[in-house]
């Protein structure tokens, strides 16, 4: 009877993430609390003292990762919160973008720019910037629809090579299935299937397309905090590598000299603003990601994500990884990815490098299978759930393309 109550708690939190747009129910409310809930009721249930004790060192290690990927999140969504603040990300977009364009040259920059830009940034940040960077041009509502499904498929793919740009990637990252190193081979097919993408978008596309200048005033301080943020993502990859630190310390790190630079250069006013940037980190990101990580792990402790392994491993892991990826496009790809890494499967690193791509790619078939996709779709009227079905078996070509040039690559490289 307590596994059945339990994972019904599981189920009602995947539905209420599923019919979020339906309920209007905050997702991260929703999740938060099935998760706490079904934790104080393994507590409560326990037989004894000593079973106490052994569901305490659990959450105690659950609780653990989450603190880890928290903090991480936290540090870097500070700087960009800080930067898009500021206008830093907008002024990068004006120097990047000629004020006159051709509307097929500019579906290139506008996936590159994407790609390259979710790398660095959270996907959310990523694709408010690029969205607003289509506003400035003046577009047809059929191109405008387009562009935007291109911005998804490429933050979506851009966020898989780096810790910094995707949650998914992150998380695999931490379990210790894949080094820095290895992730950096996923660029190559993420920028591939973008560009692939792109090419067949504009393959129609016709004519001219300008923009008005934007004149934005910063200062130097401004400046040298985008230096840090760029130096922090350089040193976390390279002292990953040699040294085996991780890559939160060296972020918080970062983070630490943001603040020690605000504090030398700032009056006490000033200094007090750039700590209240913290708060405007997007926090329901955060406690969504507590909500699903306290239910997976529940969900481990009580033996149900065994039943996951096993029909994963009823199939060749490429085509499991392959399937997943789809699957991700219906199924929010962060708890997917939780239970995956809670299972443990046995996967070689190519196959951890396959899963890692398709997690991270494959919620980009469907609107609704990723962040990018809804809030693309609460921004731009012209993209609702039905618009964007007539683009799937482009996004398909490409996402398979993306998946076998991955397979490829890791088997060449690690296999």
């Amino acid at each position: 009877m307590l596994d059945i109550f339990l994972i019904t708690l599981a189920v009602l939190a995947l539905l209420s993430i599923i019919f979020e747009e339906v309920t209007h129910l905050n997702k991260a409310k929703t999740t938060l609390f099935f998760g706490c809930i079904a934790w104080i009721t393994l507590f409560v249930a326990a037989n004894d003292v000593d079973h106490q004790r052994l569901i305490a060192q659990e959450l105690n290690h659950n609780l653990l990762e989450i603190a880890t990927l928290w903090l991480f999140l936290m540090s870097t969504m500070t700087f960009v919160a800080y930067l898009n603040a500021k206008g830093m990300i907008q002024v990068l977009v004006q120097k990047l973008f000629p004020q006159q364009v051709s509307v097929r040259m500019l579906m290139i920059l506008v996936a590159l720019f994407s790609l390259v830009l979710s790398a660095i940034c959270d996907n959310v940040t990523a694709t408010l910037v690029s969205l607003g960077l289509l506003t400035t041009f003046q577009l047809e509502s059929q191109m405008k629809r387009r562009m935007s499904v291109l911005i998804i498929f490429a933050v979506n793919s851009g966020g898989v090579a780096l810790i910094t740009g995707d949650v998914t990637t992150l998380m695999i990252f931490l379990a210790g299935h894949v080094h820095i190193s290895q992730l950096l081979v996923l660029f190559i097919p993420a920028a591939v299937s973008v560009m692939l993408l792109a090419v067949l978008f504009s393959l129609k596309a016709e004519g001219r397309v300008s923009t008005t200048p934007i004149k934005r005033q910063y200062s130097y301080i401004d400046v040298l905090i985008a230096v840090i943020f760029l130096i922090t993502i350089i040193l976390t990859m390279v002292l990953n590598i040699l040294f085996g630190i991780p890559p939160v310390l060296t972020f918080l790190s970062g983070l630490s000299v943001m603040f020690l630079v605000g504090t030398t250069s700032r009056s006490n006013k000033e200094e007090l603003q750039i700590l209240e940037y913290i708060r405007q980190v997007e926090f329901d990101t955060l406690l969504f990601f507590l909500g699903i990580l306290l239910l997976v792990g529940m969900l481990k402790e009580i033996g149900t994500l065994h039943l996951l392994t096993e029909v994963y491993a009823k199939f060749d892991p490429n085509i499991s990884n392959f399937v997943t990826g789809i699957g991700s496009a219906l199924l929010d790809n962060v708890p997917l990815t939780a239970a995956l890494l809670k299972a443990e499967p046995v996967l070689t690193t190519p196959e951890w490098l396959g899963l890692t791509y398709s997690v991270g790619v494959g919620g980009s078939l469907l609107v609704i299978g990723s962040a990018a996709g809804i809030i693309a779709m609460s921004k731009v009227k012209e993209l609702t759930f039905v618009a964007y079905l007539k683009y799937v078996p482009a996004l398909m070509l490409c996402y398979t393309c993306g998946y076998g040039l991955t397979l490829f690559l890791a088997y060449e490289f690690f296999g």
